[in-house]
């Protein structure tokens, strides 16, 4: 009778004992799992909580080109890093410092940016032994001293780590990434100085599949072509590249370029150096804007390709007086000729007679007077005369792309382009996605639907014209035959910079001319003429493409 009163008793602490070893065992693989897979969290907050951080790799992902080269995360500098208070007493400490970098006894002493220095090292320590307080790791640049597509890039502000412009700007949330590789140097829980002696680790960035980091459609290699080109020939302005068949953008560049690293000392220049030119600066297509009076002509009379016309050398219209850029005249002409030359005279007549209503509404078809929204927060929409600007004589001026009509290097691309494409115009851009830190596409940025812009018919007429003109028209000296020939057109357009009345050269166009690949388009600022300052400039870009491409 005893032995089943207990039993119950037995039961409930056999079941207690099971529940007790139960959540025992919960709590040893709890910590096992805590010591295995949270201890970097854990390890890296705890020393976060007592040590001095220095950053050793950029907090903010990568900008790869198309074929996952970085573009910024790239160059890396051995650097000394100085913990001041445990050298500044120290004659032999700062003659270490001087003799392996370029630092002088000046900017060790009196610096007082920071408690912990850095140096790049002018020279290998190979084993030397370090003085205390001088720790040697590699560093890795956010951006390298070429300044490779800096407008495009853009830059960040130092104080809070966020993008001010560019890419930086456009994809700030996404790039941001504080988990980096730093130094953590341990120091005093009451006053936070370093400690003398003390001990420092080295913690690696280790996210790689976080996504972290942008694919642009830039081609690395075509950029370094058209920086090299641009820069050879000492000019200010910008160039494009687009890819044919993909719309994608391969290359841009402004001039004069910045240092990413320096912003500070162009805010207060009138140099023009923080604008990205093939987007955010419009300027007078001069002869550029034939093409699209053409166009506007060829809806209207499509017989118009096939007339002649009479050149004096200058046009007038009431009391306004607009010469040829033949001051003598072409005397009788036909509409290509007329194109191949640049004939002022023959253009005004053919806007004349289209007006220019349909000449401004065939611009806004080709793309001007609006955004195209590639990727770029600083893109501008140029601008395009309208209501009583339209009226009068101002259609002179409005046939040979003078007076209000404003275009940026971008949008005469997408002209090309449209061109190129015999009518259709394919979306523009210059991203392709978010991608991890290690290049795995996360998502793609899908682009919009092709459409018709224009016939084929008056677009394959316009390129046959075009084609004149870099036979035997201004732009003859192109001479890109061994590698296929080209199609293009100059424009050469008066502006005011500066105060100053000048003329910006134009010249853009596309190669092969049989089944095109690239369209190229050269802005150059105070160039005098498209003919002579941009046209070498396309030629040098397009035979390098061809020579990588081979």
């Amino acid at each position: 009778m005893r032995s089943q009163r207990n039993s119950p008793i037995k039961t409930k602490i056999l079941r207690l004992s099971m529940l007790s070893l139960s959540i025992f065992i919960i709590l040893i693989s709890r910590l096992a799992w805590i010591q295995t897979a949270k201890s970097n969290e854990y390890r890296l907050a705890a020393i976060r909580q007592r040590a001095r951080e220095v950053k050793v790799y950029p907090p903010r992902g990568i900008i790869y080109d198309r074929n996952l080269i970085p573009l910024t995360n790239r160059s890396r500098v051995t650097t000394m890093f100085v913990i001041k208070d445990q050298v500044i007493d120290n004659e032999e400490s700062i003659k270490f410092i001087m003799e392996y970098t370029d630092a002088n006894k000046k900017s060790i002493v009196e610096n007082s940016s920071d408690k912990i220095l850095e140096f790049p090292l002018k020279k290998t320590l190979k084993d030397k032994k370090l003085p205390k307080g001088i720790f040697i790791s590699e560093k890795t640049l956010r951006y390298d001293e070429m300044n490779m597509l800096s407008h495009v890039i853009g830059y960040v502000k130092r104080s809070d780590n966020s993008g001010e412009s560019g890419i930086e700007k456009v994809f700030d949330d996404i790039l941001k990434n504080n988990e980096v590789g730093s130094i953590y140097f341990e120091v005093d829980n009451k006053k936070k100085r370093i400690i003398p002696g003390g001990g420092f680790v080295v913690v690696e960035n280790e996210e790689f599949k976080k996504p972290n980091s942008v694919k642009l459609t830039i081609d690395y290699h075509i950029q370094k072509i058209v920086e090299e080109a641009i820069d050879e020939e000492n000019v200010n302005g910008a160039v494009v590249v687009a890819e044919v068949d993909t719309g994608d953008i391969v290359a841009v560049a402004s001039r004069p370029n910045f240092d990413q690293d320096e912003v500070d000392a162009y805010l207060k220049k009138d140099n023009m150096e923080l604008y990205n030119k093939a987007i955010q600066v419009s300027y007078p297509p001069g002869s550029l804007f034939k093409i699209v009076v053409l166009l506007a002509a060829l809806e209207e009379e499509p017989d118009i390709a096939n007339e002649y016309f009479y050149c004096s050398g200058f046009e007038k219209l009431n009391d306004l007086i607009i010469k040829c850029n033949k001051e003598d005249g072409h005397g009788y002409i036909s509409a290509e000729e007329a194109f191949a030359k640049s004939c002022n005279s023959v253009f005004i007549q053919i806007g004349k007679r289209v007006g220019s209503k349909k000449i401004i509404d065939m611009a806004q078809k080709m793309g001007y007077g609006r955004k195209l929204n590639i990727g770029l927060l600083e893109e501008v929409a140029g601008n395009l005369p309208y209501g009583e600007e339209l009226i009068g004589p101002s259609v002179g001026n409005i046939s040979i792309g003078q007076g209000k009509i404003e275009v940026t290097p971008l949008q005469v691309t997408n002209m090309m382009m449209i061109l190129a494409n015999n009518g259709v115009e394919k979306d523009l851009s210059i991203v392709k996605g978010i991608v991890t830190e290690d290049g795995r596409m996360v998502k793609e940025f899908k682009k919009n639907e092709e459409k018709r812009i224009i016939s084929k018919e008056n677009s394959q007429i316009v390129n046959k014209f075009m084609a004149e003109v870099v036979l035997r028209g201004t732009a003859k000296k192109l001479n890109l035959e061994d590698i296929g020939g080209a199609c293009g057109k100059t424009g050469s357009a008066q502006a005011i910079l500066n105060g100053e009345n000048t003329i910006h050269g134009w010249f853009s166009g596309y190669y092969p001319r049989e089944n095109p690949k690239y369209v190229i388009t050269v802005f150059v600022e105070e160039g005098f003429s498209g003919s002579k300052s941009a046209v070498p400039i396309f030629g040098k870009i397009a035979r390098e493409i061809y020579m990588k491409n081979r």
